[in-house]
C-alpha cells in the first residue's frame, strides 16, 4: 500500500510558498542579468515580500540561489529503518526511507531546472551545493552505521570497518539518488520524485545481483 504523506497545515504552506517565491525571484532574475546585478530589494519586491521576511528565510542571495538539502526522513522512519532486522534486506529499507525523506520534502522541478541552468553559469554555487549534501551525505551515514550495528552487534567494536562500510554504502546510495533526481528532472512531470528514487534503487539491486 502506498505511503501517504502527511498534509501540512496552511501556516506551514504559507511558508513554503514564500520559500518558493524568494528562490523562484532569486534564480530567474540572476539568469536575466547575472547574478552582480540582482540585489536583495530586486529579490525581495518579484517576491513580493519585504528584505526583512528574505533574511528570515535565507541569510544571504548565494543561500537562495543554491536552495535546501534533501530533507531527512521523520525520527520515526528513521527508528523503524533501524530495528527493521537481518530477515530485511537493508538496500529495499533504504530506498523506503530515501522515498520517504523526499516525500517530506517534494521537489519542485520548476526551481530544479532553473538553478541547474543558474549553476552551469556560476560554478562557485555548485561547490556550494555540494556542500549541502554533503551535510546530508553525513546524516544518512550515521544513519546507517546505526542499522548495521543493530544487525550484527560485533561492528560497534570495530569503529573502523563500520566507518568504511557504511560510507561506502552512503556513497553507493547518494548516487541511486543522483540518478532518480536527473531521470526526474529530465523525464515524465507526472512522476514523482519519491517514485524515481524507488526506481533507481530498485536498478541498483538489480544490476548488482549475480545470475544464478
Amino acid at each position: 500500500m502506498p505511503i501517504i504523506p502527511e498534509l501540512p497545515g496552511l501556516r506551514e504552506r504559507k511558508r513554503l510558498a514564500t520559500r518558493r517565491a524568494i528562490q523562484h525571484a532569486v534564480l530567474t532574475l540572476s539568469s536575466e542579468r547575472g547574478i552582480d546585478h540582482v540585489t536583495i530589494e530586486d529579490i525581495s519586491r518579484v517576491a513580493n515580500v519585504s528584505p526583512r521576511t528574505f533574511f528570515n528565510y535565507f541569510p544571504s542571495k548565494d543561500a537562495a540561489l543554491v536552495g535546501d538539502a534533501p530533507g531527512m526522513a521523520s525520527a520515526e522512519d528513521i527508528e523503524i529503518f533501524v530495528t527493521n532486522g537481518r530477515q530485511s534486506d537493508v538496500l529495499d529499507d533504504l530506498a523506503v526511507l530515501l522515498s520517504q525523506s523526499l516525500q517530506r520534502t517534494e521537489a519542485d522541478r520548476e526551481i530544479h531546472q532553473l538553478r541547474r541552468d543558474v549553476m552551469k553559469e556560476n560554478s562557485y554555487l555548485f561547490g556550494m551545493r555540494m556542500a549541502t549534501l554533503r551535510d546530508f551525505e553525513d546524516q544518512l551515514q550515521q544513519i546507517v552505521a546505526r542499522r548495521f550495528v543493530a544487525d550484527t552487534p560485533a561492528l560497534a567494536d570495530d569503529e573502523t570497518e563500520l566507518n568504511q562500510r557504511s560510507l561506502l554504502f552512503t556513497l553507493v546510495a547518494v548516487a541511486a539518488i543522483r540518478h532518480a533526481w536527473r531521470v526526474w528532472a529530465e523525464g515524465d512531470a507526472a512522476s514523482p520524485l519519491s517514485e524515481c528514487v524507488k526506481a533507481s534503487f530498485a536498478e541498483v539491486y538489480r544490476i548488482t545481483q549475480r545470475n544464478d
